[in-house]
Order: C-alpha cells, then structure tokens, then sequence
C-alpha cells in the first residue's frame, strides 16, 4: 500500500513527498481510514510508529473536504503532554498541511523564556488547529482568550501520559466547554485503568486498534543492575563501556540531573548530550536531530521530554533513576522496541528499590535478569563530602561547633552523623 491509496488532496500529497514519506505504517494503515470515514478512534500504539501523522494527515483532509476557513476559528484541538510534544505535533502540521494554507496554533507552560515561542494570545482567534497543553490551555480559557465553541474533532494525544501526569480533571473541564457533535481521537502506548475509564466516557462507538504495542517478554530483554546509589555514575562509565550500542537513551527523573549526567559523560569522553523540557526550540531540533542522525550516541533524557524521541537506531535503553510507576516503566520500554527491533534495557536498582523490582518483574512476567560487571569494584567508598564554609561558620547546637576542614561520617540514616 502507498499514501496515494487514501486520495488525499494534492496540496497534502504534496506535503507527504517533501516530508520524504514513501509507503504507510501499520498504524497508518489502520488509523487513516477510520478517521478518514468520521469515526471515533482508540489507537494503542507506541511512540516511533508514524503515530503522529496517522492523525494529522485525515484530519487535514477532513478540514479541506469540510471547506473550513484557514484561520479561524479553532476546529481542530489537540491535547498532548509537555512542551516538546506539544511543539512536535505542531510542526507536524505545519510541515504536512503547508501547502493547504491551514493555520495551526500551540500553546503550552513552559518556564524558559526562550522556549515560550508559542502562538500570541492574540493570534489564538485566527488558528484552524491548536496543539495544547492542557494546563496552559485551562489557564486560556477561564481568561475567555480562546474560543472552542467550533471544534469538532478532539486528539488526546499519550492520553496515559497526560493522566499519569494528572490532567484528568483538566481534561474532562476541556471537555465540557466541546461541541457534544465531534469526532474523537484517542492514542495510548498502555492501557491503563484511567484510560480504558476515559475511553470508555468519551468514544462513541469507536474502531479500536492495537498496534506494535508494548510485549517486553518478547521483544525487549530486560537486565537488572543491582548498583548502590553513589556508584551509578561509575556504574553508567563502566557498563558503556562494556556493551556495543549504536545508540543509547538513559532516563532520569530531573531536568537539572538530565543536563549534569549529560556534562559529566561528555567530560569523561563519551558522545552524549541531554534533552529535557528547558531547552529552548532551536537546541531541541538540534539535540533531537544529532540523536536521529547518530551524530550524538548516548542521549540523557527525562520521561517527559523522551515523548519526542523518534530514533530507529536506538539499542539500548538504561533506567538510570528508577520509575516511579510500571506505566512509566512501559513507556520507556517502547524506546528499547522501535520498529520491533530487539533492544536490551538496564534497569539500576539500590537496596532500596527492592519493591519496585519486584513489581518491574511481575510485569513482565518474571523474565528480569540479573547482571554484574566483573571488573566493577561494587565495595567503592562513598566519597565523604566536606562541609561548605558558611556552614562551618554556623552553631549547629549548645555544645557542638564544627571546626575547618572537619568531615561528615554517614553512619546510613537520615539526619545523623
């Protein structure tokens, strides 16, 4: 099958040809048609997949066939989680519709002010399509500066992802200001409680498919790395140094964690470099774009901005932060199964993460192995940190004063030395 089975018009076959698209994704295949036709859609599907354009492109060729004006007012709403999905889908169809003349909007927070090049309230009136977040987008509309009194087709976009993050009451409020006569469209790596309930509220009769979903016993070989705390750095250099990859994404939990993992790698002469949602645009296509094209090898990334990850080449996924829930845990195994590939994900885990292990193994159905560096000193010291000289200066009790140079021994509980 090609694109040109679905008859689009020229103006967005045109866009498909400069976008360098050759045949459909099975995704594609099977989302096309039924949004093409005006049915209400579920699509559990991973990220990598051709996702993406499995929406945009109908809905564009729907707004055509309905001769909707190019700008304004609002018809298209798209709710997706972070800035950097937000920004993709946005470019998304502004490169697919660009010869249609469709005006597209994007709205989201975001606390870099370089990153906050998103559509002018002003503007907002004159978009056919707006991608948003939803906090940002709820903040808009109880100051009456946007109107989607027009919209008749709604995309929930990593609908997990948005209710993993707590948009549920935001996006039932968005909800309620919607025409009740839409076409709605939802798209999940996972099937969760949350999203089979919000699903189940929403879709009228919908076509449901699965597509190159999730199977990790399968498809993706699980490695646990049983690391304390103070050695995963070490730990990181050492297992890179072990493995033969092409590319790898390592996970963390904070931006600013995302950025010093990523310096310190660099400084030990590895190709790495970090993503995280303070980037601003132009360093996020530059980041994303080098990963794609392996000009960087070894990418440090938070859940977050790792939505905008479309990598084929990527062999190896590490946990270096442990996940904060299974479902967090499944969205990074998708990265480890582009393509359905076969990939290897690490998972390091202290001591004190016995119990998410344990869940961890569950899911996958008790196929998590265990892996040990041979050459790795696991007895390493923790290096004994030295107090900063304001602190020094300080009474720390009636009886106690800490003199220059005096170190801290960590005897293993909180708040004690």
């Amino acid at each position: 099958m090609n694109f040109e089975s679905f008859c689009f018009d020229s103006r967005i076959a045109s866009g498909i040809r400069a976008t360098g698209y050759s045949s459909p994704t099975s995704v594609q295949v099977k989302a096309i048609p039924a949004i093409l036709e005006g049915y209400d859609v579920l699509g559990l599907t991973q990220s990598g997949t051709g996702k993406t354009s499995a929406f945009v492109l109908p809905v564009l060729q729907r707004l055509i066939n309905s001769e909707a004006h190019t700008r304004g007012p609002v018809r298209v709403l798209v709710l997706a989680p972070g800035s950097a999905q937000v920004i993709k889908i946005h470019e998304k169809f502004i490169s697919l519709g660009k010869q249609t003349g469709i005006r597209c909007g994007a709205v989201f927070s975001a606390d870099d002010s370089e990153l906050v090049k998103q559509t002018k309230l002003k503007d907002l009136f004159h978009v056919t399509v707006l991608v948003a977040g939803p906090d940002r987008l709820m903040e808009l509309i109880n100051r009456a500066e946007v109107d989607l009194s027009q919209v008749d087709t709604i995309v929930l976009d990593d609908v997990d992802c948005l209710l993993e993050q707590g948009f549920s009451f935001e996006i039932k409020s968005i909800l309620t200001k919607l025409s009740k006569n839409r076409q709605n469209l939802m798209f999940s790596a996972t099937l969760p409680s949350g999203v089979s309930s919000l699903s189940a509220a929403v879709l009228k009769d919908p076509k449901i498919f699965q597509i190159a979903n999730t199977a990790p016993v399968e498809t993706v070989k699980h490695i646990c790395c049983p690391v304390p705390v103070h050695l995963k750095q070490e730990f990181l250099k050492a297992l890179l140094e072990d493995i033969e990859f092409e590319s790898v994404l390592v996970f963390v939990r904070t931006r600013r964690w995302a950025d010093r993992l990523g310096a310190r790698l660099i400084k030990a002469g590895l190709n790495a470099v970090s993503l995280h949602g303070d980037l601003s645009q132009s360093k996020r296509k530059i980041v994303l774009d080098g990963f794609k094209s392996g000009e960087f090898k070894i990418m440090v990334a938070t859940d977050l901005a790792a939505c905008s990850i479309e990598c084929s080449s990527i062999t190896h996924v590490i946990n270096y932060d442990m996940p904060d829930t299974t479902e967090i845990y499944e969205h990074r195994i998708e990265k480890a199964d582009i393509d359905g590939k076969k990939g290897v994900i690490f998972l390091f885990a202290a001591d004190e993460d016995i119990k998410q292990v344990e869940e961890i193994d569950k899911l996958i159905g008790g196929h998590l192995s265990l892996h040990h560096l041979e050459n790795f000193d696991y007895k390493m010291a923790k290096p004994e940190p030295v107090l900063p000289e304001p602190v020094l200066k300080k009474d720390h009790g009636k009886s106690y004063r800490f003199k220059k140079g005096v170190k801290i021994q960590s005897h293993g509980a909180k708040g004690r030395v």
